[in-house]
């Protein structure tokens, strides 16, 4: 590899497994010293092993765990230069049968989370007039949505608007707060919870022909993590195989 993240340390929230996980080996691999905070600590520390980096348990919907989280990378390797926000819940219900518990739940994990974590962090960025925020986002909310998603969709929807937001206030600082935009992810989540007829009527949704994965966000956040992206900020890098672009279902040059 390249060495891109040579000698930066990056805090990953959210990375015990799935697209968390990937981002935090595709990372290791460019040479980052890695930190991940998780709410699984089992996983979260195997994970982190695996990678030779440090961990802490964290809900991130908490702002003593933000602090904390932040207070490991500092204390693990003495700085910070990227931060990934990458934890994110998705109940189903249908916004009829959502109680406000369940509600609050989901937007504290995706959305207060992101504002916990970039807050955190923002002191020690802004000393050092140095740092890379990257927020994993959806396409559902911002583009698309689907029944029984609408906390979900909202939250994500609201992490486009904060990135914009703190995109311009940090920019002073030599801070840059970018996001990825998923769309469907073949993790082991959805492989162990979906059939293959699911999994099949995904795919032919997209135009590129197969779901995405972990990796292939993970490239897309290393770049907007990375000094290559030094001029980009407020905004998202959309990873979904095209799969917003038809207009209808009957998109390929000789619909079957």
């Amino acid at each position: 590899m390249s060495g891109r993240l040579a000698n930066k340390v990056a805090l990953i929230i959210g990375a015990a497994r799935g697209i968390g996980a990937g981002i935090a080996e595709r990372f290791h691999e460019e040479g980052a010293r890695i930190v991940i905070g998780d709410s699984e600590a089992e996983a979260g520390r195997a994970t982190a092993e695996r990678f030779e980096g440090a961990f802490i348990a964290t809900d991130i919907s908490r702002k003593a765990d933000a602090e904390r989280a932040v207070a490991t990378a500092l204390d693990a390797y003495g700085d910070l230069h990227i931060v990934v926000q990458n934890a994110g819940i998705y109940p189903w219900s249908l916004i009829e049968n959502t109680e406000p518990e369940e509600w609050d739940a989901v937007l504290g994990v995706n959305l207060r989370g992101t504002y916990l974590i970039a807050r955190a962090a923002l002191p020690y960025m802004k000393a050092k007039k140095y740092g890379r925020m990257v927020f994993t986002s959806s396409i559902t909310g911002p583009r698309v949505t689907s029944p029984g998603h609408g906390h979900y969709s909202a939250s994500k929807a609201g992490i486009n608007g904060f990135i914009k937001a703190a995109a311009l206030e940090f920019s002073p600082y030599g801070i840059t707060v970018n996001g990825v935009e998923p769309g469907n992810i073949l993790t082991e989540g959805v492989q162990q919870h979906r059939s293959a007829a699911f999994i099949k009527t995904m795919e032919e949704a997209i135009p590129l022909g197969r779901l995405g994965t972990p990796r292939d966000v993970a490239q897309a956040t290393l770049f907007l993590a990375s000094d290559e992206a030094a001029y980009i900020t407020g905004t998202t890098i959309v990873v979904d195989g095209g799969q917003t672009l038809p207009e209808g279902k009957d998109f390929r040059l000789v619909p079957e």
